[in-house]
């Protein structure tokens, strides 16, 4: 199981469904498309359905609601338009304002209160890099 040996360290942190979740993702995508980037992209918007990055790692998207994280993710062509700008990095871009803030607050985000919601989401993928890249020790 390719994926296993693969596993990104914010899904090492993650609960066990959504590391099954990208495993699967990703061995599919392998037999498809082969080893590489491509493969963890595969296996990165399957995982995005239904959970979303919350710090340093990923949690299932509260409420049941299911679906594509982001606009790039909804639309498998986005990524190959000119100028087009990358994914949320995780962050449920498609919630509500009111569960963004809420996630703002949780990992303390500064300013949350006067940002709007792309803001939110902007400021939300920051922290969460900043998160990895201390759980990395970075």
């Amino acid at each position: 199981m390719p994926g296993r040996r693969e596993l990104p360290d914010t899904l090492r942190r993650s609960p066990r469904k959504a590391q099954d979740t990208w495993i699967e993702a990703h061995d599919s995508a392998v037999e498809q498309y082969g080893e590489g980037e491509r493969a963890h992209r595969v296996a990165y918007a399957a995982l995005k359905h239904t959970f979303e990055k919350v710090g340093d790692h990923w949690e299932r998207k509260k409420g049941g609601r299911k679906g594509p994280s982001d606009e790039r993710a909804s639309d498998p062509r986005a990524r190959r338009k000119e100028g087009s700008e990358g994914t949320a990095g995780g962050v449920d871009a498609a919630a509500s304002k009111r569960r963004l803030y809420e996630r703002a607050r949780e990992l303390g985000v500064e300013g949350r209160s006067k940002m709007d919601k792309d803001e939110l989401v902007a400021a939300l993928e920051k922290a969460s890099r900043t998160r990895t890249g201390r759980a990395r020790g970075r």
